[in-house]
């Protein structure tokens, strides 16, 4: 997920948290309480743990979304869906990322596999980055226009401007037979945040060795390294713009997820806030640039639905809550987040067809549902 619509940010930048209730005043606009429902294309259907039909993944600078309709790559600009124009309409894809400028990453599905682009809102034609690869649905753009995500040759790698810049090293630290599964986010000072695995078995004792660990490429051009794990498999999906680093413990392959923080300056393990009482596993997937709001969803293991899946948020340190549904008993879920209180996502409605919608005010909407 991207740092959009955040200012650049200069040296010395402070991470003290916003407290919530200034969080709907980021904009200096009036915020109503809502679920805005935005508009959508082609296929509504709904299939838990399967490539989404709809949904907001990320928000750009004022009434700009990206995501994913009917599984096109699109945008939105209030609640009006545009369609990100392909050259072969065939092809499927999503957008997952945007800067303040409106400069999109995405991905594309098709005959020959998968591939990602950038598009600047509005443009005429997408942008096919070169070797690039996009299959673990995985990239960011941050506001210099630095697209990060693994490579064809599944390297983590940075383009700029159309063009492959850097291929990222796996950390020096790493043990043998560790390799780079995931580039995930970027911020606007420079930092890259990925996840690596190592699957290694030594062959003097027949040890296997294998985990998973967030890895950090520090802005500062300061060596890669491994973060602490979170205790099974760490999956790292965004972070701020002070370093602050949001995901979720896997202990698969039962859908064991557990929320879970990585505080700066990112020199010990990290910590799970815990999730909603009315749910046994939880994710974050995004976190908001500078005013700490993390999202994600709430689920029950698939052999186990008592009850959907349910969108959540968790504002500053205080307690994971959640957020309403748009249709009694059916599920959404989160993906998005922005400084303006605003969470996009994607919820079922009363006819079954899942929409792309907005919370806007979402603290002010977050409840705890034991109470």
């Amino acid at each position: 997920m991207s740092a959009a619509g955040a200012a650049v940010v200069l040296a010395g930048l402070i991470t003290a948290a916003v407290p919530a209730a200034a969080a709907g005043t980021a904009t200096g606009a009036k915020c109503t309480p809502k679920i805005q429902v935005l508009g959508s294309i082609g296929d509504e259907s709904y299939m838990r743990d399967m490539q989404r039909s709809q949904g907001v993944f990320d928000f750009g600078a004022g009434d700009l979304a990206v995501g994913v309709s009917g599984h096109k790559p699109v945008y939105w600009t209030g609640t009006t869906v545009h369609r990100v124009p392909l050259t072969d309409p065939n092809q499927s894809g999503q957008v997952l990322a945007v800067n303040a400028h409106g400069l999109m990453v995405g991905i594309l599905r098709g005959f020959g596999g998968t591939s990602l682009f950038t598009y600047q809102a509005g443009a005429a034609a997408i942008t096919p980055l070169p070797d690039s690869d996009g299959s673990d649905l995985e990239a960011d753009v941050n506001d210099a226009g630095y697209v990060v995500s693994r490579s064809g040759s599944r390297t983590a790698t940075v383009w700029k401007d159309g063009q492959k810049v850097r291929e990222l090293p796996v950390p020096a630290d790493a043990g043998p037979g560790t390799r780079i599964t995931m580039v995930t986010g970027i911020n606007n000072r420079g930092d890259i945040l990925g996840m690596a695995t190592q699957d290694h078995e030594v062959p003097e004792t027949g040890e296997h060795l294998e985990n998973t660990y967030p890895v950090l490429w520090p802005g500062d051009g300061t060596a890669a390294r491994l973060l602490a794990p979170s205790g099974n498999d760490a999956y790292v999906q965004d972070l701020d713009e002070s370093g602050r680093i949001v995901g979720y413990d896997w202990a698969g392959p039962w859908h064991e997820y557990r929320t879970w923080v990585w505080e700066p300056p990112l020199t010990g393990p990290g910590s799970t806030p815990g999730g909603l009482s009315s749910h046994p596993y939880a994710t974050f997937e995004a976190i908001s640039p500078t005013t700490n709001l993390s999202v994600g969803t709430a689920k029950f293991h698939p052999d186990e639905m008592t009850l959907p899946d349910q969108a959540l948020l968790r504002a500053g340190s205080g307690p994971v809550k959640a957020l309403p549904r748009l249709a009694a008993g059916q599920a959404s879920m989160a993906d998005a987040v922005s400084d303006a209180d605003r969470v996009g996502g994607a919820a079922v409605n009363a006819k079954g067809k899942l929409k792309p919608v907005i919370w806007t005010c979402a603290t002010q909407q977050a409840y705890n549902p034991g109470s």
